[in-house]
């Protein structure tokens, strides 16, 4: 299935990579990419695209692979470079479709641009950072020592992002888990036991830091401050996917928005890991993604 990558002029001048794959015959799905990453993390979802015949769109975030930094960017910044994407494509109504980091910008289109987005369907989401539960529990080391710094901010932050993302940029299939070992749950490295999945999920990291660190950065920031828009006024329908066993996004963040949404249809995996969520799902988020669709004929 071909995988096609271009470099578009988008608002305010600014240069977004966009990428598709699938049936152009298709409804489009919309994918947003997690925290880091960048278009070549929709591979992952190849064959999801082909057996339900789906068009994917993707575009690496502001900052990451080489699209441009938009400093002080919030979570709905990405609205409007979602909205320029399509139209370029000259694609109309979409499923918001996002993984880990992804997930809020998706549901940034769901509650900004409906009813052009019908639904929104999310991969172990995470959830605003001004939540009634606490945000880290239950997180890996890394993530928890990376978010205690980028709640000080300042100079110490940027010093230990830059030298993260500079390993970061260096990931491959050979060290990927060695280089994440303290994030990845069992179910986890089990998915990453396959080798075309492993070189994916490294390729998608790595590439997000082709030209710069910032994208990574800039992410961080604008999940921990106002995202810009009220998750709970959501109307169109939402579908959660999330496990327990997520060392990255834990469970609490999925059960929260399932507590919050109105709209919101949750899939709760307990054995799962942050990646095995929809390795192991494909067939089922297929199916959320398609019914969308079902439900405007």
């Amino acid at each position: 299935m071909a995988f096609r990558e271009q470099l578009i002029h988008g608002p305010e001048g600014r240069v977004l990579e966009v990428a598709t794959m699938g049936d152009p015959g298709g409804h489009t799905v919309f994918f947003h990419h997690g925290t880091p990453g960048s278009t070549k993390t929709m591979l992952a979802f190849e064959s999801l695209a082909e057996d339900a015949r789906l068009f994917f769109v993707t575009a690496s975030r502001a900052g990451y692979g080489a699209s441009s930094r938009r400093e002080g960017r919030n979570v709905a910044s990405v609205v409007g470079d979602t909205r320029f994407a399509l139209d370029t494509l000259g694609r109309a109504t979409y499923v918001s479709f996002g993984w880990s980091g992804g997930g809020p910008h998706a549901l940034a289109c769901a509650a900004l641009d409906a009813p052009r987005c019908v639904k929104a369907v999310t991969l172990a989401s995470v959830a605003p950072s001004d939540v009634d539960f606490d945000w880290s529990e239950g997180m890996g080391p890394e993530n928890l020592e990376e978010f205690a710094l980028a709640k000080e901010g300042g100079l110490a932050y940027e010093t230990y992002m830059e030298a993260s993302c500079n390993i970061m940029a260096e990931i491959d299939e050979d060290n990927v888990i060695e280089l994440m070992t303290g994030l990845l749950a069992e179910a986890d490295r089990e998915v990453l036991g396959d080798d075309q999945a492993r070189e994916i999920f490294a390729t998608g990291i790595s590439y997000g830091f082709a030209h710069d660190w910032r994208g990574y950065f800039d992410d961080n920031v604008a999940f921990l401050e106002p995202w810009g828009f009220d998750p709970s006024t959501i109307d169109v329908p939402v579908a959660l996917y999330f496990g327990d066993a997520d060392l990255m996004v834990p469970p609490a963040h999925g059960l929260w928005f399932a507590d919050h949404l109105s709209t919101a249809s949750p899939h709760r995996h307990a054995p799962d890991g942050h990646l095995s969520i929809y390795a192991r799902h494909l067939d089922e988020v297929a199916s959320d993604l398609a019914s969308a669709f079902e439900a405007q004929c």
